[in-house]
């Protein structure tokens, strides 16, 4: 009674012989409130009776996050959201139930806070997809992230009709995006965080977004149709901001113009990672010396930044604590410029640059004790690798902590389940290190991943 009443968060393997084990399962632990259900990919998951089941024994349930449970259908669950009305948050990826099923789930569980989707496949194609509305979640919805959806535009009546939403993800959505964001500042107003990755989304949409006043995060990863024109507005009006991630995907239509505009109108940004973007020294040096909060600065794959653009870093951006270098002409005598400025810098993480050698970064960690210097000339980093692949794809997620060189070769723990761990799992998250060890990106990502929650209390 002990284990079963402390117990609250359990993680299944979700195969359809699942069901045969429920009713004991749930008698032993029958305090959950955090749920994850999991199914291998090649295998038969449970379905509508189960989640049935399961529901009727945990009413209390608050979380539930659902992975490639094929089975489950929009009547299982419509059964679901009427047993389990407090429900605060929903994962769901790979499965294959659709609008009904979505919009039962929003229709009961007024407390929902938390929605996360991704790979739904059973929304109708075109014209004839049901849309997916708020329901009674309409007051509680903070948070909507939509992950690689066919027919993202469906839920486009949930994220207007949203009204308390306070961050809104979307990635690699197909369809036209600018029409959605177009109607939010009309119905929400206190968006503070904003990530589009992959979506055909133009100016006309930063449009719309510069008028959340209340902006603090923005996230434009490989958007070319965004361009200095688009930032230059959100920064004009959306002052507040402190977080300002841009993956320009080398198409050159983000650079000086809408940096300076940035460094003229944002003197809270905090965090600013630049990839495919080409600054130069001109917009480096307004961002220094308006920006002087500027804890955190990312610059990778870029043509312009040298040792040069380094050494204004160096000279004028007193406040810099973690500078991650990659990909950029970047020399030791931009080491040499780090070694006697930024007075609060405490990490440099220093990748792919050719021009940088390990006496170069030998000297620049003797000359400040005190500075954690990581230097990459490109090998494999395994910790990097698991990192990008987070669910935003690369640098969703902010945070620098450079890990240290000792742990590059051991792999994370496996969380055990309780009714049977799923090897795949093991094997999908090496596959997938593998295969983020080939893009090239990982670095960023596991650089970045960190800064939030390792500097939590100097960005609020």
């Amino acid at each position: 009674m002990i284990e079963g009443q402390s117990r609250h968060r359990l993680s299944l393997n979700a195969q359809g012989d699942l069901l045969l084990r429920v009713p004991k399962l749930f008698t032993r632990f029958d305090s959950v409130t955090k749920l994850a259900l999991k199914c291998e990919r090649r295998s038969t998951s449970i379905g509508d009776e189960a989640l049935e089941m399961i529901s009727l024994r945990c009413r209390n349930l608050t979380r539930l996050k659902l992975r490639s449970c094929r089975e489950i259908t929009d009547a299982g669950m419509e059964a679901f959201a009427k047993n389990c009305r407090s429900l605060k948050k929903l994962s769901c990826g790979s499965c294959n139930f659709g609008a009904k099923g979505m919009n039962a789930i929003l229709n009961n569980c007024a407390s929902l806070e938390e929605l996360s989707v991704k790979r739904l496949r059973g929304i109708t194609d075109g014209a004839a997809a049901e849309p997916i509305g708020p329901g009674l979640a309409a007051s509680s919805l903070k948070t909507i992230c939509l992950k690689e959806l066919y027919n993202g535009q469906c839920f486009g009546p949930l994220i207007i009709g949203s009204k308390n939403l306070r961050t809104l993800k979307l990635f690699r959505c197909s369809g036209d995006w600018d029409k959605v964001l177009r109607v939010i500042p009309d119905r929400v107003s206190g968006l503070v965080e904003i990530h589009l990755e992959r979506l055909q989304v133009s100016d006309a949409g930063l449009t719309a977004l510069s008028t959340c006043l209340s902006l603090e995060i923005l996230h434009l990863v490989k958007t070319p149709e965004c361009t200095n024109f688009g930032l230059t507005l959100v920064a004009e009006q959306c002052k507040l901001l402190r977080k300002l991630h841009i993956d320009g995907w080398k198409a050159n239509h983000i650079g000086d113009d809408g940096l300076i505009a940035v460094a003229k109108h944002c003197p809270n940004l905090q965090e600013l990672v630049l990839i495919g973007v080409n600054p130069t020294k001109i917009s480096l040096e307004t961002l220094a010396s308006n920006c002087q909060n500027l804890e955190r600065l990312a610059l990778c794959g870029s043509d312009t930044v040298g040792d040069a653009e380094i050494s204004c870093i160096a000279a004028k951006c007193m406040a810099l604590k973690k500078l991650c270098i990659k990909s950029c002409l970047v020399s030791d005598e931009g080491m040499k410029a780090l070694a006697t400025g930024c007075p609060n810098l405490v990490k440099v993480k220093v990748k792919k640059c050719r021009g940088v050698t390990c006496d170069g970064a030998e000297w620049l960690r003797a000359s400040r004790g005190s500075l954690a210097v990581n230097l990459d000339s490109g090998e494999v980093e395994l910790q990097d690798a698991n990192a990008s692949d987070g669910g935003g794809g690369g640098v969703q997620d902010n945070g620098v902590e450079f890990a240290p060189q000792a742990g590059l070769n051991q792999m994370p723990p496996v969380a055990p389940s309780i009714a049977g761990g799923s090897r795949s799992t093991a094997r999908s998250t090496s596959f997938k290190a593998r295969l983020g060890l080939l893009n090239g990106r990982g670095i960023v990502a596991c650089t970045l991943r960190r800064w939030s929650s390792g500097n939590g209390g100097s960005q609020s």
